[in-house]
């Protein structure tokens, strides 16, 4: 009987032993840092891992992460800074954009991070903080220094005052990036259209001078070859004529060496031609001069023939016949 209670005891013991233990011991891991808060007030923070002690039943731990954290915000509309406006001295209504931005940082300062805003309203808080800094910087900016010219000198500015913001707060601002910068949609497309457009009259501007030129070089090319067919053509005539009066001389000389010859060769190249085929025809007399090779091969007309004498009629007699 003695037994039994005295193990009831001891296991009464170990139960509170280990109820005890499990609220006075806590672990705080490489990730997390811890606050220990007393009856709703903060005892002390404790940022290096390992295990820790707490007075049991009356402490808490509340556990807050050490990573880099992130906060993104939804895409908003802001108005850039006109490209004129400081050279005009008139206010003229800027670009409309469509930013969304977000911001990585970390809670330098646990207890203040508890005091201020607290894990439940941090990312709302920073989320109001950065939309505020995004409409500062870049209202200041024009839509090219937004785009394209200073986007990095404007996420800088940006991480600069959400940075000296949050420190009221324990945070420390690592890093602000904008994730997307585009104009309206009804400006994209109307944006769209001017391009559009100019690209088209930029094709016809280059279509008229492309075709200009070539009109230039058909021109030029019709020019040339005009020159070109007037100089052949006059060198052919000048050439063609050399040859008619080397031929004339050729024939002249053939002519006054054997005059008999060259009249046969004439005459030759005159029945060639007249013999072939084709729609002329000739009507000439066997005996014409034409054909005089034909009957004589020297070209010479035959000799008439001689005319017969012509017999003298007898004369009657008158002599008185006998009476």
């Amino acid at each position: 009987m003695k037994l039994g209670l005295t193990g009831g005891a001891v296991a009464v013991l170990l139960l509170i032993a280990v109820i005890l233990g499990y609220s006075t011991f806590f672990t705080v891991s490489q990730t997390q840092q811890a606050l220990v808060v007393r009856l709703g007030k903060p005892v002390h923070v404790i940022t290096e891992p390992g295990l820790s002690v707490k007075v049991p039943f009356i402490d808490s731990v509340i556990y807050i992460d050490k990573r880099i954290l992130n906060i993104e915000t939804p895409a908003q509309e802001v108005i850039a800074s006109s490209q004129d406006n400081s050279k005009s001295g008139v206010d003229q209504a800027g670009e409309r954009l469509v930013v969304d931005t977000f911001a990585r940082y970390r809670i330098t300062d646990p207890l203040k991070y508890y005091q201020t805003v607290g894990p439940a309203g941090a990312d709302a808080q920073l989320a109001i903080l950065l939309n505020s800094a995004t409409r500062r910087v870049l209202g200041a900016a024009t839509l090219a220094d937004v785009v394209r010219n200073k986007r990095d000198e404007l996420m800088a500015k940006m991480r600069t005052q959400l940075d000296h913001e949050a420190q009221q707060y324990g945070i420390q601002i690592i890093d602000v990036r904008i994730r997307r910068a585009d104009l309206p949609e009804q400006n994209s497309q109307a944006v769209y259209q001017r391009m559009q457009t100019e690209r088209q009259r930029e094709a016809a501007e280059f279509r008229a001078q492309g075709s200009q030129k070539a009109q230039e070089i058909r021109a030029r090319a019709d020019r040339d070859v005009t020159v070109l067919l007037a100089d052949a053509t006059s060198q052919a005539e000048q050439i063609r004529g050399q040859g008619d009066s080397e031929r004339n001389r050729i024939f002249a000389d053939a002519y006054n060496r054997d005059q008999d010859f060259f009249a046969f060769y004439r005459s030759m190249q005159a029945y060639e031609k007249s013999m072939q085929r084709g729609d002329t025809r000739m009507v000439l007399k066997p005996d014409t001069d034409f054909f005089r090779f034909f009957s004589n091969p020297s070209g010479q007309a035959p000799p008439e023939p001689s005319a017969a004498p012509t017999p003298q009629a007898s004369t009657p007699s008158t002599a008185p016949g006998p009476k």
